[in-house]
């Protein structure tokens, strides 16, 4: 029986300490010799990209808002889906086979490469490929990340890249000697590597960062002016009686106050009082202002920190249809950069995986012209879009 390809056997292996074939051509010092050397100089420490990368999974998860925002960002970029094809017909069908392979299904994968790209601003795809020259990916999380390792003259290309130890000793996949994956630019290979993207990258830096990243301070104030405005709603309904007997003693007083508070009283519930009893319901005073420009305010910034109209975030938006619009044009121009970066990411991965299967398969032209089409974004009230191409 024929073993089966083990996706994953790039995690199990040791590094050897042999040296691995590059993956990309290192250009000579002629060329990008420009003073951008280490790792990153406008880069955070890692430690910080770390923390932000666990607050927006975090927020992600539990806020509400953070998890619209995503979504929309992968709902406006990827819409219908992309579609693919190439202009040599072998390489056409080999492209289509790897994206509709089981174990890939492209249309699904790039949704969820999408909302990872908004979360943490970096997106690590790690290829492997069987002895027929099939290619399988996957995102590898970017706090799994210990390192980037560029080359001396050139810092936007990477020699390899360095993963983090983690988990038990005695149960965890990646070895005591850390797992390095040879990075992936321009030269296929048959072994396991790996392409790295950004967004919201600064110049110099090799780090991309999230979306969410300026507004997590805000999405936690929001929260918890939430929790505020519940907790004054929820005890401004409440209240206690006061019951005013002038004529009783302190000890009848003190007897009387005891029984009324066994009584555990309940709505519809009806008491008898004396002649000398007179009962008045207190409630808290508890005004909360101007509560609703409170909250607008904090959502104006967190809409205007990812660039998208408060509008999409459950409120009014804007006083005027031209504000409206003008606002809903920006937020269509972010997405369709958005939707242009992730179509030069998909066309980068079909290429290397062409190129990956040309070495194999000898019918392949790992020169074909490879084309992605997305739709046309438009907002609500804008012209209906068609389609758009990498």
């Amino acid at each position: 029986m024929k073993k089966s390809f083990d996706l994953f056997s790039a995690l199990r292996k040791r590094f050897t300490g042999r040296k691995k074939a590059a993956l990309s051509l290192k250009e000579s010092d002629s060329f990008f010799d420009v003073g951008e050397s280490g790792t990153g100089v406008r880069d955070r420490p890692l430690a910080n990209y770390r923390s932000i990368i666990e607050a927006g999974l975090n927020a992600w998860r539990d806020d509400p808002l953070a998890r619209r925002i995503v979504s929309l960002t992968t709902q406006f970029s990827i819409g219908r889906g992309f579609r693919i094809s190439a202009d040599d017909p072998a390489a056409d069908d080999f492209l289509h086979e790897f994206w509709e392979h089981p174990l890939n299904r492209m249309d699904t994968r790039l949704l969820e490469w999408s909302d990872e790209l908004c979360r943490t601003g970096n997106l690590f795809i790690m290829f492997a490929s069987d002895k027929g020259g099939m290619s399988y990916v996957r995102a590898i999380p970017a706090g799994l990340i210990e390192e980037i390792v560029p080359f001396e003259n050139d810092i936007e290309q990477t020699k390899y890249f360095r993963l983090r130890e983690i988990g038990d000793p005695q149960t965890r996949m990646i070895p005591e000697e850390k797992t390095v994956y040879t990075a992936s630019l321009m030269e296929p290979t048959e072994g396991e590597a790996m392409l790295h993207f950004t967004v919201n990258r600064p110049i110099g830096g090799q780090w991309g960062e999230s979306d969410l990243a300026p507004v997590l301070p805000w999405l936690t104030r929001y929260q918890e002016w939430l929790k505020d405005r519940w907790s004054l709603n929820h005890y401004r309904s409440s209240f206690i009686y006061l019951v005013k007997a002038p004529d009783l003693s302190e000890d009848m007083r003190k007897m009387r106050e005891a029984q009324l508070n066994n009584s555990q009283m309940q709505p519809g519930m009806i008491f008898v009082a004396g002649s000398n009893e007179e009962w008045v319901a207190v409630h808290p005073n508890l005004d909360s202002g101007e509560a609703n420009e409170d909250g607008l305010a904090i959502k104006k910034v967190i809409a205007a920190g990812v660039g998208i109209p408060v509008s999409f975030l459950a409120e009014p938006g804007a006083s005027s249809k031209a504000e409206t619009g003008g606002i809903e044009d920006s937020a269509c121009r972010n997405f369709r950069q958005r939707q242009q970066l992730l179509m030069w990411i998909t066309e980068t991965i079909l290429r290397h995986v062409l190129a990956r299967a040309a070495l194999v398969r000898r019918n392949l032209d790992k020169s074909a012209e490879i084309h992605v089409y997305g739709d046309d974004i438009s907002l609500p009230g804008m012209t209906e879009g068609g389609i758009v191409r990498a």
